[in-house]
């Protein structure tokens, strides 16, 4: 599968506005990195050239400390410095909950949600009423047996300075739209209440161009952010604003969907893209995946739904709409993702750590080089072959095997996947 014809920003557009990920987790988390921690995660943050970075679980007790340790508030900003490193990125409280309760026909509903607070005060206000639903310190992503509406209604008496925003939205386990256990609308979900959701996270999985075939979401502003695990998986995906960076700019962008643009994985290469079986190794299309009464043609078990799936099932429009008015959506391929491809290096390899230091010190940081800096000026200090690779990507000259049921897709720059048979022409269709 290859893309093409990406519209990428202007260099106006790039002069006036920083980049923010709002979405990541400590080492509090389960499944993340013990490197998640305050200044790595500063020191990795200014190396990607992110001006904003979310905390991520101040709703962890030990983490909490450790924030008002680290960090201290700039009132002239609202937002947080790191003390160590007052020239680097600044921070703003962010926390991502797991709801799960019953509501509708559905006894089983799990959604996440990002929680944005304004400053230590109100987080504290925030644990304390969490704390009373249920465990905060057994994980950085605490549980609670609560509905959407409920939790935001209630987070509104704390502050209406609070920004509540669904998770990864399109996920299949865990979002407000997941094929398992999600809802068909933000109305359905959140109620009297939705009035308060004024963003979505698109995911890994997905882009705003998948969404906008959605019209009830046109008045809802798409971000896009890492839920980075561990420090290189940060700025993965983010949100460009449009200058001051301050926490009440924030909130009005957010709110009114002025932001400048997102920077986004290619969605084939998120792990929940297509349908499909990992067990069997079965990557299926939505039209697959319905051909054969959504069941593996190997095994006969249940496939996991993917986003694009869930997507087809809600649009409203076809594919390709593009809506007036809306920020542009930048798909970029990684830095280290390019070097490991070039170079034939393992993605944990030491040397590909190297040369991903070596240029983007050249560059003072990898946005540069994806994003700012001129064709000019690229050439004159890369080697040939990564300054090519970097100029296809902003072209959207690239690749795709799309991932699923948890399995990661592939995005190359240089080499052309070879088009899979499709499982309809692999053997008869058959029922279990």
């Amino acid at each position: 599968m290859s893309k093409k014809n990406q519209i990428f920003p202007s260099k106006e557009l790039l002069e006036n506005s920083f980049f923010a990920d709002l979405h990541i987790h400590s080492k509090y988390s389960r499944a993340c990195s013990q490197k998640m921690e305050i200044p790595q995660i500063a020191q990795i943050g200014q190396k990607k050239g992110l001006s904003l970075i979310g905390t991520g679980d101040f709703t962890h007790p030990a983490w909490f400390k450790e924030l008002k340790t680290w960090l201290e508030f700039d009132p002239s900003s609202g937002l947080l410095v790191f003390k160590n490193l007052p020239e680097g990125p600044k921070f703003i409280l962010t926390s991502e909950v797991s709801l799960i309760f019953s509501q509708g026909e559905k006894t089983n509903r799990r959604v996440h949600l990002i929680l944005i607070s304004p400053n230590f005060e109100v987080a504290e206000e925030i644990n304390l009423y969490l704390s009373k639903l249920g465990s905060l310190t057994a994980d950085g992503r605490p549980t609670f047996g609560i509905s959407c509406k409920k939790l935001v209604l209630d987070l509104m008496t704390i502050s209406k300075e609070i920004m509540v925003i669904p998770a990864h939205a399109w996920t299949p386990w865990y979002s407000v739209f997941g094929a398992f256990s999600g809802f068909d609308s933000l109305e359905e979900a959140f109620e009297e209440a939705n009035s308060y959701i004024y963003a979505i996270e698109t995911g890994l999985s997905s882009d705003p161009e998948m969404n906008w075939r959605i019209s009830k979401l046109d008045s809802i502003t798409l971000i896009s952010c890492s839920d980075a695990h561990s420090p290189a998986k940060l700025g993965r995906e983010a949100t460009a604003f449009f200058y001051p960076l301050t926490y009440e700019n924030i909130y009005f962008s957010i709110k009114t969907g002025k932001i400048a643009f997102t920077i986004e994985f290619y969605p084939e290469e998120g792990k929940y893209h297509f349908d499909g079986h990992r067990n069997c190794k079965v990557s299926l299309s939505p039209k697959e995946a319905k051909a054969l009464g959504l069941k593996c043609p190997k095994c006969g078990e249940k496939i996991t739904i993917g986003v694009l799936h869930r997507i087809e099932d809600l649009a409203d429009r076809e594919e390709g709409y593009i809506p007036p008015n809306k920020p542009l959506s930048v798909h970029l391929v990684p830095l280290i993702e390019l070097l490991s491809e070039i170079f034939n290096l393992s993605p944990t390899s030491k040397t590909l750590a190297k040369l991903y230091e070596q240029y983007t010190s050249l560059a003072e940081n990898e946005f540069n080089l994806l994003l700012k800096l001129t064709k000019d000026e690229i050439v004159s200090f890369l080697p040939e072959k990564l300054a090519e690779a970097i100029l296809k990507v902003r072209k959207g000259e690239v690749s795709v095997k799309p991932g699923y049921d948890g399995e990661y897709g592939v995005v190359k720059v240089f080499s052309n996947f070879e088009p899979e048979e499709p499982f309809l022409k692999q053997q008869p269709l058959f029922s279990f």
